[in-house]
């Protein structure tokens, strides 16, 4: 039976490996690290690293999120973003007009894995980031 995960679990530092395959064009690949810092009720995240696109030079790229303790994340503006299922599993997010469709897979904890499958009328691709902890709390 799987472990539902609770927000502390996340706290430390972990390293992403992350791949962007569009259906068309270019893939990409980020490296990095995410950090979720905070307490019991709510927990900062922050991502930072390199991205690579073929035909471009490396970017630095950086993310920020607010979990909170349901497992709620929402953008660093305030906005919703979407629920993590606990066990693992799919959540959705609508950003008109763009389907964002993700998947969690707790399976391998302490690595994880999430992919977001995009579709929209300009976009289609699959996100695909693998959190591998590097520090606890």
């Amino acid at each position: 039976m799987p472990t539902d995960r609770l927000l502390a679990d996340f706290e430390g530092v972990w390293t992403i490996a992350r791949t962007i395959t569009p259906k068309a064009g270019a893939a990409a690949q980020f490296d990095g690290t995410a950090r979720w810092t905070g307490g019991r009720d709510r927990s900062d995240y922050t991502e930072t690293g390199t991205l690579r696109m073929d035909g471009t030079a490396p970017m630095q790229a950086e993310r920020r999120y607010l979990w909170l303790a349901d497992l709620s994340v929402f953008f660093d503006d305030g906005r919703f973003f979407h629920k993590v299922p606990a066990a693992g599993g799919r959540t959705q997010h609508f950003c008109d007009p763009d389907t964002y469709t993700g998947t969690y897979d707790f399976a391998d904890w302490p690595v994880f894995r999430v992919t977001w499958d995009v579709r929209g009328p300009r976009k289609e691709y699959r996100m695909t980031s693998v959190f591998t902890r590097l520090e606890g709390p």
